[in-house]
């Protein structure tokens, strides 16, 4: 089996819950989480990736590795491909991005998300799963992915995809789209050429920085998860319901 490195970004500033990485859960700071559930997925090994030094200190009071980055990193996929230069790893090697806000990311969906890159001729790998409730289908918190035939990605997007033509179809729209979960698995040639690009105009518009990859023509496979995995975290209401999960 190819082996994996797991790296997950983690900064302090955030619109809508500031020092998200480490407020409390469940006695923890949430960076602690998502990095014990990394540890126990079959990387060899695990970093986190920050340019904030309260974020660091905490990472390593709990033993974690820490890679320093730049304060200027626009997204988690630019700090990652910091770090992949830094520590010199070759453009074969598959690094699996995991979201510093995921805590309930557990191993076997990791390991999923690098064996589904590693047996695939895909550039990238994430996983999605079937929505729910229609809340979280017309949440813009909610990404949204649709893919052909062959479990690639054609579009990811807040908004509400695809679009029912009549209310007779409401249903079946729902059941086309994947409610996509924050985890990605590349080659590191493959972030490479990605940071180097121009950010496209659909990246931009949804703030989604796996559109660029799409309009570079990269192709996305999409994993069904073994096991669903908890809430992401990006507001209040999210922490409370992560919290829930965890007791």
């Amino acid at each position: 089996m190819t082996e994996f490195f797991v790296v997950i970004p983690s900064r302090y500033g955030s619109t809508r819950l500031p020092g998200k990485p480490l407020l409390d859960l469940n006695g923890k700071p949430m960076i602690q989480r998502v990095y014990e559930r990394a540890i126990e997925s079959g990387a060899m090994d695990v970093i986190i990736a920050t340019d904030d030094k309260r974020i660091a200190d905490a990472a390593e009071s709990f033993g974690a590795k820490v890679c320093m980055t730049a304060e200027d990193h626009q997204s988690g996929m630019e700090r990652i491909a910091e770090v992949i230069d830094l520590l010199g790893w070759d453009d074969t090697q598959v690094i699996v991005n995991l979201q510093g806000d995921e805590p309930s990311m557990s191993p076997i969906l990791i390991d999923q998300c690098a064996n589904l890159l590693i047996d695939t001729a895909a550039d990238i790998s994430t996983l999605a799963s079937p929505f729910l409730t229609r809340n979280d289908f017309e949440s813009p918190n909610c990404v949204k992915v649709v893919c052909d035939l062959n479990d690639y990605a054609l579009y990811f997007s807040r908004s509400i995809i695809p679009y029912a033509c009549d209310s007779d179809h409401e249903g079946l729209a729902m059941r086309a789209a994947l409610q996509h979960h924050g985890i990605y698995a590349y080659r590191c040639g493959v972030l490479r050429q990605m940071v180097a690009a121009e950010s496209s105009s659909l990246e931009v518009s949804e703030k989604l920085e796996q559109l660029r990859a799409l309009s570079l023509g990269m192709t996305i496979a999409v994993g069904t998860p073994e096991e669903r995995p908890g809430v992401g975290i990006d507001t209040p209401e999210d922490l409370y319901r992560a919290a829930a999960e965890l007791t």
